[in-house]
């Protein structure tokens, strides 16, 4: 079969999206492309974001190679499927572009992995897949009904039928991936690395997938949930094929990060520095010593409340105190150039309290942000704790929330958030009523 795998040009104009703005490699098509190509398909893989392409040239690209089937993402990679844009509008801008020309039309994302039916009423596509989308493409690939094909939504005899809950992809032994060359040549972004500006190209890389905690904000609930460790050979495969196209930086999209000695000693032998993002509570002063030694310049550490009774309200299981959270911060800092502590805005955290704590870390040289809002993704315990399980406005009822509860967003966000019937009207429209 011929397919086409693509990641759509990204933009965010009013969007309340306060992910990274910037390009980063499409994780979920390299292994969807490595599945299928070692299954003999012909696998055109396009990323619209990356590599400065409108979705109308990339429609134009697709109708060229005339596939069988088209997949489109619904976020921009697998680093953002937890903080997605809310928003279907700019797949919706390619689908629309597309028209008739890609074939059998599936979408792939969070957006589906929740909310099947109105994903696939609002894009209009023929299939949508259900959480991790890798092995499920491939199966769609092989043909046969839809109907047997486990974590699909599709529409057949004028109703809308689920297969099943979302997929999770086996991973541990997912196989090396291998980008173009051009397109690690124009991967000038190194993501959450604030230590100093760029030199030479920057990559993602995933080690591990899901997370074993349940923290009331993580969006996971419907996809990369279940906590499963890569194969160090194929993911050291991966890296050295990276750093031989001159990428000098990679950053681990790992959910959690999660000590690894046979990791971290082998990263320490490689010409390449990397960053993570964890929980500085389970990291041992000398794992946060080797971390350093193997070559991370920048931790993304999720503290989210300063008081114990916070960090209980939003499920965080964390047995360390706020001094002994401090503490294994200041101790990271000491090795690793760059760490930053994350805050949650909590009703119940004390202004002042945050002022003195913040300054401490700063004055041992840890960044920690200003306490930011969060938004109630419908794959989300808070999303359920709200409303209960996610139905056909569940992303419009997490928006409007969203909107009336906060004035002020995230420092990225330089645009008042629309509404996010405003946001998918112009593009949503006509596909939606086909």
């Amino acid at each position: 079969m011929k397919l086409a795998l693509v990641n759509p040009a990204w933009s965010y104009a009013n969007s309340i999206y306060f992910g990274s703005r910037d390009p980063h490699l499409p994780l979920e098509l390299g292994y969807a492309r490595a599945l299928l190509e070692a299954d003999g398909h012909e696998v055109l893989m396009l990323d619209g974001h990356l590599n400065g392409q409108s979705n109308e040239e990339l429609a134009r690209l697709v109708a060229n190679f005339a596939p069988e089937m088209t997949v489109v993402t619904t976020a921009p990679t697998y680093l953002f499927w937890r903080c997605a844009p809310p928003e279907l509008r700019v797949p919706a801008e390619f689908l629309r572009a597309l028209g008739q020309g890609g074939g059998l039309m599936a979408a792939v994302g969070p957006h589906g992995s929740v909310t099947p039916e109105t994903t696939l009423e609002k894009l209009g596509v023929d299939i949508v897949v259900r959480g991790e989308c890798e092995e499920v493409v491939g199966t769609l690939a092989r043909g046969g009904p839809l109907g047997e094909v486990p974590s699909i939504a599709f529409r057949a005899g004028g109703r809308t039928r689920v297969t099943g809950g979302p997929a999770a992809a086996r991973f541990v032994d997912a196989p090396a991936l291998h980008w173009p060359a051009a397109w690690i040549a124009r991967h000038s972004t190194h993501h959450h690395r604030f230590d100093r500006a760029p030199v030479g190209p920057g990559a993602e890389v995933e080690a591990s997938r899901g997370c074993p905690y349940h923290c009331s904000f993580c969006a996971k609930i419907d996809f990369r949930d279940a906590y499963r460790r890569r194969a160090l050979e194929p993911l050291l495969e991966e890296m050295d094929a990276l750093i031989a196209q001159g990428v000098t930086y990679v950053y681990f999209i790992d959910e959690i990060f999660l000590p690894n000695q046979p990791l971290l000693e082998a990263l320490a032998d490689r010409p390449v520095e990397f960053g993570i993002q964890t929980r500085i509570d389970l990291w041992k002063p000398e794992m946060l010593d080797l971390l350093g030694r193997a070559g991370c310049v920048s931790i993304e550490a999720g503290v989210e409340s300063l008081t114990e009774e916070g960090r209980a309200r939003l499920d965080k299981k964390c047995r360390a105190t706020t001094d002994e959270l401090v503490d294994r911060l200041i101790h990271a800092r000491r090795s690793v150039p760059f760490v930053q502590a994350n805050l949650i805005e909590m009703a119940g955290d004390d202004p002042a309290l945050v002022a003195r704590w913040r300054d401490r870390l700063r004055a041992a040289g840890v960044w920690a942000n200003d306490p930011v809002p969060l938004y109630p993704y419908p794959s989300s315990p808070d999303y359920r704790k709200l409303w209960g399980l996610p139905d056909d406005r569940a992303w419009e009822r997490a928006h409007e929330h969203y909107l009336s509860q906060f004035s002020e967003f995230s420092d990225i966000q330089e645009e008042r958030p629309l509404p996010l019937a405003a946001l998918e009207s112009a593009c949503l429209g006509e596909r939606a009523r086909r």
